[in-house]
């Protein structure tokens, strides 16, 4: 039965099928006679189809999920054979078919962005061992193997450069427009394109662990998740067709004319009500991912649609992660910044501190030269102590310097103040008991976040910041990008009872975060946004939409998508509404017969998804 259904299903038999429709018209034109009707061939082929699913529905389904459009449907069929209207019946059938089809390819270009995705991934790998080469099949390949990706090739699976230089074409995981330069130490996407140099990777990520399988992950959840606006116009399309049996009922109790009740079946059936949602939610969704913006659910897209208020993250969402060095104040004025810069690098060479690396990552780059430390010792929470060229160097906080009484005067007291309303770290030296100098660090702005902070504006939606930052760090980068609305020195709890008092104010929420810390806040808001490139694994799993390239100008246009989604939805229900009960009372009046019926139907159909498949196309960027 199931290999019946796909092969009447298709183009060719619904042709075949429309070929001797025509020809039943041809003859019932010129009132020829015949043995056989040859719209009964048609209704064979176009109409198993329709009372195949009809069964399903009764059989495999419950409650009142086993009345389905496709029994209405079969029913009206059935009803014009017994008043010998073979050319309505197979009419119905026919246009049925061709809308099933219509609907299944205007929904399949829909869907064509996630199509994209699946049809990226490599088959096979170019390994390297033992000095040889040798193409594995990409599942295969193991974390820690050597891949060899020549230029115009797919990389096979994540991984890090370890040799040679090249431009990453990665469209299609950050949807990002042009290439992206990549050197040793650089990591590179599976599914991207190497457009220029031959480099060699170290893999990662592998099979179902690497970006682009676990993209595909969550655009295929997103297909299986139903809106709430989708599942209440689901159970409706049920109770229609129940409605539908009782007026054409009526309709033929009162009119006794049994042409109009089979039109008011042919008519009432909610076909363009049920496609209303679905169609509008997946184009949404692959117009999302086409972009780079995963959206796991039509239930995350809907509330974003809602969205007032967004609460921000700021280390990896508003800022990028890293520290990096900002300032090298020296307060002895026979030190040169070069030879001050050479002394806490040498300092910090053995610090396992975060601040300590990004000094000497920085010292790196510049070339500087690191000197041998003797007698290291690090103090946990306050800093280090080091003898440098036989002369003892601490490195660390203002309490550590006062406890080897060390004192900063006016001058250097304001600098240091300064430094930290600009929300830097700072790193205090002192050289045989005497202050010489600050070190100050920074989180660096994202160059779009003020940008994005006004378009979220204008779209009547607040931003507020959630950071675990102190104050002066947390006011001076909200201050930066325009939020007002500030909580600082936030633990994960304290993340997740602020975003509850909002949403008790009956504020919706989104939040949008990139660390292990911000899963439960992610969680807890309306719709959670992860930021899916530098973002935790577990960040992306708690979150409902990954921004795979880091982009946040992409939250204003997630907002407007949104917005647009749950407006062509309501337009959508709106519509088909209108349509069937126009065709209803036109039915019961007379005025359409099951020929013309059928016809209206399908326009109401066929418009529905056409205005699906345009949001598709449109610009929300």
């Amino acid at each position: 039965m199931k290999r019946a259904f796909e092969l009447l299903s298709g183009l060719k038999a619904t042709s075949v099928g429309g070929l001797f429709l025509v020809a039943s018209l041809v003859l019932m034109m010129t009132r020829t006679a015949v043995a056989v009707d040859p719209a009964w061939v048609t209704i064979v082929i176009c109409g198993y189809p329709l009372l195949h699913l009809a069964i399903c529905h009764i059989f495999y389904n419950e409650g009142m999920n086993k009345i389905s459009s496709a029994l209405l449907i079969t029913i009206a069929m059935t009803a014009s054979i017994v008043i010998g209207e073979m050319f309505a019946a197979g009419e119905v059938a026919f246009i049925m078919a061709i809308g099933a089809i219509l609907e299944d390819r205007t929904v399949e270009r829909a869907k064509k962005g996630i199509k994209q995705l699946i049809s990226l991934t490599p088959d096979t790998g170019r390994r390297i061992a033992d000095g040889k080469e040798e193409m594995i099949p990409a599942e295969q390949i193991q974390k820690g193997d050597v891949l060899r990706i020549l230029p115009g090739e797919a990389v096979p699976v994540d991984g890090e450069v370890v040799v040679g230089n090249t431009s990453i074409d990665q469209s299609i995981i950050t949807g990002e427009s042009l290439p992206v330069d990549k050197a040793a130490g650089d990591g590179v996407f599976c599914g991207t394109i190497n457009r220029f140099g031959a480099i060699d990777i170290q893999a990662t990520q592998v099979g179902e662990d690497s970006s682009l399988q676990k993209l595909i992950r969550l655009v295929q959840e997103a297909e299986n998740n139903k809106a709430p606006m989708q599942r209440i116009v689901d159970k409706g399309a049920s109770w229609l067709v129940l409605i539908a049996l009782a007026i054409a009922v009526i309709t033929y109790l009162v009119t006794q004319d049994i042409t109009r009740s089979v039109t008011v079946l042919v008519v009432f059936c909610p076909c363009a009500l049920a496609l209303a949602t679905p169609t509008s939610i997946m184009a949404a969704i692959a117009q999302a991912a086409k972009h780079g913006v995963i959206i796991k659910s039509g239930e995350a897209l809907e509330n974003m649609g809602k969205v007032d208020m967004v609460a921000f993250d700021k280390t990896g969402t508003l800022t990028h992660g890293n520290l990096a060095v900002s300032d090298l104040i020296a307060f002895d004025g026979t030190m040169s910044a070069p030879e001050f810069l050479r002394m806490i690098a040498s300092a910090e060479a053995r610090s396992e501190h975060p601040l300590g690396k990004a000094i000497v990552a920085y010292a790196k780059e510049q070339n500087a030269v690191i000197s041998e430390a003797e007698d290291f010792r690090m103090i946990p929470g306050k800093g280090i102590s080091v003898s440098i060229d036989g002369k003892r160097l601490l490195c660390g906080n203002i309490a550590f310097l006062s406890e080897h009484r060390i004192a900063l005067n006016g001058t250097e007291q304001n600098s240091l103040e300064q430094l930290r309303k600009q929300g830097k770290a700072t790193i205090l030296v002192a050289r045989e008991n005497k202050f010489i100098g600050i070190a100050a660090l920074t989180d660096t702005l994202r160059a779009a976040a003020k940008t994005m902070i006004e378009e979220l504006r204008k779209t009547g939606t607040e931003a507020v910041l959630l950071t675990g930052d102190y104050p002066q760090t947390a006011d001076y980068f909200a201050g930066q990008v325009g939020i007002t609305n500030v909580y600082s020195e936030l633990l994960p709890e304290n993340k997740v009872e602020q975003i509850n008092a909002m949403q008790n104010a009956r504020h919706t929420v989104c939040m949008i975060g990139d660390g292990v810390n911000d899963a439960p806040a992610l969680k807890t808001a309306s719709v959670g946004v992860a930021m899916g490139s530098m973002g935790s694994d577990i960040a992306i799993e708690a979150a409902d939409i990954a921004l795979m390239g880091d982009d946040i100008t992409k939250i204003p246009y997630l907002k407007r998508l949104s917005n647009a989604t749950v407006k062509l939805i309501k337009m959508n229900i709106s519509i088909s509404i209108a349509i069937n009960f126009v065709a209803i009372i036109l039915s019961v009046l007379g005025v359409l017969g099951p020929i013309s019926g059928a016809l209206v139907h399908n326009c109401g159909s066929v418009l529905v998804v056409f205005n699906a498949v345009l949001l598709y196309d449109r610009k929300y960027l």
